[in-house]
Formats: structure tokens, C-alpha cells, sequence
């Protein structure tokens, strides 16, 4: 058998792991078993034994893409550049608008399997202290003393979580409107009309209430 028919036959480690994320997020984390995936993915089951020693061992490394993707996603939109803490907060926003930064049904998926799992939920704690330990240093970049920069930073941090787990909707232009109060409140500054430009540019929405080039 070809190398190709060979990784076709098999699938792979990262088509396993797609697969089991779709599981999680549509049943939870008790749905994530092998023969179901191996039906879904089309495969045979031993095949799974290619890419992960046991059922353990894949939780364990959706763990560690979860972690990867929300925990460093929004660690690394903390540092990104800007010019003044109200851009460095619409660099934050990105999180919550663009799902390949921070995937929120993921996180939902994760907070409800940490529940039934004591490893789980401290891996949820960890990651909430490094997520706001990073949005601390940030306002602290920019001048801020560190109990505030803390409290500003947790709030950010809750009030976003807060939307996840009341699973909240709302339409684009209803959120793109609430998007500079929400900086003036986090950060005290009003954002100036040259970065609402750009960070609703980036998430192909045009407010006409803003003068261009302002």
C-alpha cells in the first residue's frame, strides 16, 4: 500500500483530533470515544492506536490544543502592537470576533467538561490566571499601576467568559456599536476614531456614523 492510501487509511493524528473536537463541542466530552470517531472519520478503529496510545492520551491533546489555541491565542493578541491601550484592547477584541484567535463554543465545550473533571478544572484555572496575568502586563505597558491594571484586566477577562458561558448572541452591528463604550469603560480613554476604523476593518464592518481619515 502507497504512502498516501496508507494516511488515508488511517487518517491522521490531526484528523482524529478534529474529529473528536466535533464530538466535544456537539455532545460533550463522553461522546468522545474511539469507534464513534473511527465511524465518523470512516476509518478503522485499531487505527487509531497509530496516533494516540489510548482514549487518555486524545484528551489529553485536545487538552493541549485548547490550550494552545484560546490561552496563547489571547496571550499573543495582548502583545500585539499598538500605539495606546485603547488599540491594544481592539487588538483583545479581535478574540472575541475572529473564531481562529479564540474559538468561544471551544471554550464552552472545555468550562462544561471541566465540571465533571478535577484535572480539567485546574487546567481551566491555569489558564485563566495566564490569560489574565497577560492582560495585566498589558494595561501595565501602558502606564497603568498593577492593582488596576489587575482589576481592568479581570474585568475585560470575566465579562468576556461571562459572555460564553450565558452562550450570548448578538449581531455584528449591535456589538461594533457597544465597542467604544466598552474600551471607555475597561480603559477610561475614549478609543479615537482612527482605531475603531481599522479594528472594524479588520472584521469587514463600516461604521458611516465615524468620519473616514478623523
Amino acid at each position: 500500500m502507497h504512502g498516501n492510501d496508507s494516511t488515508k487509511w488511517k487518517g491522521s493524528r490531526d484528523a482524529w483530533l478534529d474529529a473528536a473536537f466535533e464530538l466535544l463541542l456537539d455532545s460533550g466530552v463522553d461522546s468522545v470515544r474511539i469507534l464513534p470517531l473511527a465511524k465518523r472519520l470512516k476509518v478503522s478503529r485499531t487505527s487509531f492506536y497509530w496516533f494516540f496510545k489510548d482514549r487518555e492520551a486524545l484528551l489529553d491533546a485536545l487538552v493541549e490544543r485548547w490550550r494552545e489555541k484560546n490561552t496563547q491565542g489571547l496571550v499573543r493578541q495582548t502583545e500585539a502592537y499598538a500605539e495606546s491601550i485603547t488599540e491594544a484592547i481592539l487588538n483583545v477584541f479581535d478574540c472575541w470576533l475572529k473564531p481562529e484567535l479564540f474559538d468561544s463554543p471551544l471554550e464552552f465545550a472545555m468550562r462544561s467538561w471541566a465540571l465533571q473533571s478535577e484535572e480539567v478544572a485546574r487546567q481551566i484555572d491555569t489558564a485563566d490566571e495566564t490569560r489574565i496575568d497577560a492582560l495585566t502586563r498589558m494595561f501595565e505597558r501602558y502606564g497603568f499601576e498593577p492593582l488596576a491594571a489587575n482589576v481592568r484586566g479581570r474585568t475585560i477577562y470575566l465579562t468576556q467568559i461571562g459572555y460564553i458561558s450565558m452562550k450570548t448572541r448578538e449581531a455584528l452591528e449591535v456589538r461594533m456599536q457597544r465597542i467604544p463604550a466598552y474600551v471607555e469603560i475597561f480603559t477610561g480613554q475614549v478609543p479615537q476614531p482612527r482605531e475603531l476604523q481599522r479594528f472594524q476593518a479588520r472584521h469587514g464592518y463600516a461604521d458611516k456614523t465615524i468620519a473616514p481619515f478623523s
